[in-house]
């Protein structure tokens, strides 16, 4: 998929609702403040690098595809940083970044165990670790049979299993939400949205939050 169309998308009334829904529940477990740093794993054509940084966090977004980073880098603040690089071995010393996101990208990243010990290694303060879901109505659509359309050869995960990635890493107060529990994006969903706990394991994004342990 091409740049342009990709975040095109966002630009639907699906699309809008649906990253605008993620960005709350990110920006809740987060916790940021203006001014703090920011990076962005996989953050493909920035749309939810940038939104961080119209809440006033110093943003660095990072992703292998040369293409779709041109792309954000035109589509962007100049003051939002972006940066090739891989998952696996990020281009940045220990505790770069107060904030460290990852939104269903380590779904497409073949060692995802060694792109969150990464994650954690640069992560100064918190970090929100999103994944694609199986245990929801999305994966229904979109994701068997090897996904469709932009889920094509992603991986998805069930919520259950997926503190089981930070064992034995320097990480407390971990903590499991969700959100988009009916994708369609109508107004029974959004609703629902409203109305439905983030504890509830059946959102189509799954994200799991915490702190890095400074006494490790």
């Amino acid at each position: 998929m091409e740049a342009a169309a990709y975040d095109a998308w966002y630009d639907t009334a699906r699309g809008a609702w649906i990253g605008t829904a993620e960005l709350r529940l990110l920006s809740g477990l987060l916790q940021g403040r203006p001014g703090d740093t920011l990076l962005d794993v996989g953050c493909g054509t920035g749309w939810f690098t940038r939104h961080f940084a119209e809440e006033g966090l110093l943003a660095t977004g990072l992703d292998p595809n040369l293409d779709w980073l041109a792309f954000a880098r035109t589509h962007s603040p100049p003051a939002v940083r972006w940066v090739a690089g891989d998952a696996r071995a990020l281009p940045f010393p220990d505790h770069s970044f107060d904030r460290v996101i990852s939104v269903a990208a380590l779904c497409f990243v073949e060692d995802e165990r060694q792109a969150v010990t990464e994650i954690v290694r640069v992560a100064r303060r918190r970090f929100a670790i999103g994944w694609l879901n199986r245990t929801s109505l999305l994966y229904a659509q979109k994701g068997r049979s090897g996904g469709r359309g932009a889920y094509h050869g992603a991986r998805w995960h069930r919520p259950a299993d997926l503190l089981h990635v930070f064992s034995g890493l320097a990480v407390r107060r971990l903590t499991v939400r969700s959100t988009i529990f009916l994708p369609g994006g109508g107004r029974v969903a959004r609703t629902l949205e409203r109305l439905l706990p983030h504890t509830l394991p059946w959102g189509g994004l799954v994200v799991v939050a915490g702190e890095r342990d400074s006494g490790s």
